[in-house]
């Protein structure tokens, strides 16, 4: 079926007189704008079902919603043949989250679930963490997490609390195949008799197991008048963060009025994502003002957190994801070292293209550091094949997501947030800022120094382009980076040499250490290169790289 054809179905009396409406002017105008709306189906990536808000097969729209609820639905009541079934639903502050929400509770309590959606936006973190506690089998965040404000998306989880992996993804997105026809969607109202309200029941027991993580409440305590900035981005992170702050004993916390406002536009930002330097700019206003010691940015979801410092010289620098993810890991694996919780059952998780650092210091502290595939699902795999075994301290991912602990199984922006205060706090009775602690671990470990490009090509077309770029650098991969012989190369393709499950990933091992990944998103149309580097001349060696394959 082409896509004119998949259009065409859209106007049968299955879909809403405006639905009918729109495709037909669809079929009468560009046909570019057509065939991106009705190539594909949504499908399931890392990142769960994301995609443009509008109408047609590859965008989010309530029909789509409603046919991979039901797809879900079916497959988790074959999985759990008997047993009376129970979800668990949150959303973000994007256009559309609460309706989607709302159209996914009624699917699942119309096929005889009990619902349990919260009052209002709430963390995907906290999502994760209310599956287990209420004994879900399920449960599902609508956002598009950090993606533009055209873009939303359906997150689904299984009853560990973490995002779908193997076989689950897959035979979710068959049963989603399966539904070819809104007809064949039990849709229901919402509210329902099935769907029960939660919030502040959840919000207080989520709170206090994850503050029951922290390490140095006498270092809190002694500096409770740390100045701390706090934005959401007009996310889900509005409530949440600031309480978990002044919680642990924090005082002095100031907001972004202008930003604290829950909006799906995202007025205030070209985009709500912390990994770019313009999202904490009114952030880092507020912050000279204040004269405040540390930035902190959640995207709308929450689940992933940017960080800002001052240096040495009082100037507020940005730190990015394997910067605050090694103060993270540097910072737990010393004080449990120090309280004495650190032996052979203990371990931490990375994934692959996060910096080498991390590996550095577990090695160090002699706890073993897990690789794992790109995706925070495959830490919470790790940490799922691991319990009642061993203890998992923390782990994390250069996209600025980590997690401590095992209530939650998904990064985790709130206790983030809150160990980033604490180890500011640590620091401080050593005379230390954030900053000067990251330059204690290089003068410990050595210098690392990474960055990435990310490459966006979008339609079908640049989809087509990505895969043609994986394709000529597996045919032609490079021999030398940045003049450095190349020693390694590894296809994650081949899941019999790599030892991780198969995923279109490539990445260059050099003599002195340089290291490139290549991938293409699992949630955006780019193609990510991600470069490492260590010892001396470090700037140097990372221009030359990302000169090498920016062409």
């Amino acid at each position: 079926m082409n896509y004119r054809e998949r259009a065409m179905l859209w106007t049968g009396e299955a879909y809403d007189v405006e639905t009918r409406t729109r495709v037909n002017a669809m079929l009468n105008g560009d046909p570019k704008e057509l065939e991106d709306a009705f190539y594909k189906n949504l499908e399931f990536g890392t990142g769960g079902l994301r995609g443009i808000m509008g109408i047609g097969t590859n965008r989010m729209n309530k029909y789509t919603v409603g046919m991979a609820t039901q797809g879900l639905a079916n497959y988790v009541r074959k999985s759990f043949p008997d047993q009376a079934l129970r979800v668990a639903i949150s959303y973000d502050s994007r256009n559309n989250s609460a309706d989607f929400a709302c159209i996914t509770a009624g699917v699942f309590a119309e096929n005889g679930f009990d619902v349990f959606l919260f009052d209002n936006l709430r963390p995907v973190p906290e999502l994760s963490f209310s599956i287990r506690h209420l004994q879900c089998q399920v449960g599902v965040m609508i956002t598009a997490s950090h993606n533009p404000k055209e873009y939303n998306g359906y997150k689904a989880y299984w009853q560990d609390g973490a995002q779908l992996t193997a076989p689950h993804d897959k035979n979710v997105i068959e049963e989603v195949l399966k539904i070819t026809d809104p007809s064949m969607v039990r849709f229901g109202t919402c509210p329902h008799s099935r769907i029960h309200t939660i919030g502040e029941d959840v919000d207080r027991v989520y709170l206090d197991s994850i503050l029951s993580l922290t390490l140095s409440p006498e270092s809190v305590a002694r500096h409770r008048d740390l100045k701390i900035v706090y934005t959401p981005l007009h996310g889900s992170g509005v409530r949440m963060v600031p309480r978990a702050l002044r919680q642990i004993g924090f005082e002095k916390i100031y907001s972004v009025p202008e930003q604290e406002i829950s909006d799906g536009n995202f007025p205030t930002v070209a985009s709500p994502n912390p990994e770019e330097s313009s999202a904490l700019t009114m952030a880092i206003e507020v912050a000279e003002r204040e004269g405040a010691d540390l930035v902190m940015a959640t995207d709308p979801d929450a689940d992933r957190v940017g960080i800002a410092v001052r240096d040495a010289e009082g100037t507020i620098r940005l730190l990015n994801g394997n910067q605050t993810a090694s103060l993270l890991t540097y910072y737990l694996l010393t004080r449990w070292n120090e309280l004495g919780k650190l032996n052979e059952n203990t371990y931490m998780v990375k994934t692959i293209v996060t910096t080498e650092l991390m590996r550095a210091m577990a090695d160090r502290f002699g706890i073993q550091m897990y690789d794992v595939l790109t995706g925070f699902k495959y830490i919470a795999e790790v940490i799922r094949n691991n319990e009642g075994k061993r203890t998992f301290i923390g782990g994390g991912e250069e996209s600025y997501g980590f997690n401590v602990g095992e209530f939650v199984r998904d990064k985790d922006a709130v206790i983030a947030c809150v160990m980033v205060a604490e180890c500011a706090a640590w620091a401080a009775d050593q005379g230390l800022t954030l900053y000067g602690l990251l330059q204690r671990i290089y003068e410990e470990y050595g210098l690392y120094k990474e960055s990435l490009i990310s490459l966006t090509k979008k339609g079908k077309d640049g989809l087509e382009q990505i895969a043609q770029m994986m394709v000529d650098l597996r045919n032609n991969p490079p021999t030398e980076l940045a003049g450095s012989k190349v020693v390694k190369v590894l296809d994650y393709n081949q899941p019999e040499v790599t030892g991780l499950p198969k995923s279109n990933v490539l990445r260059f091992f050099a003599e002195d250490g340089s290291v490139v990944s290549v991938r293409p998103s699992g949630t955006e149309p780019k193609i990510k290169f991600y470069f490492g580097v260590k010892g001396d001349d470090v700037d140097a060696k990372l221009k030359a790289l990302m000169e090498q394959f920016n062409k």
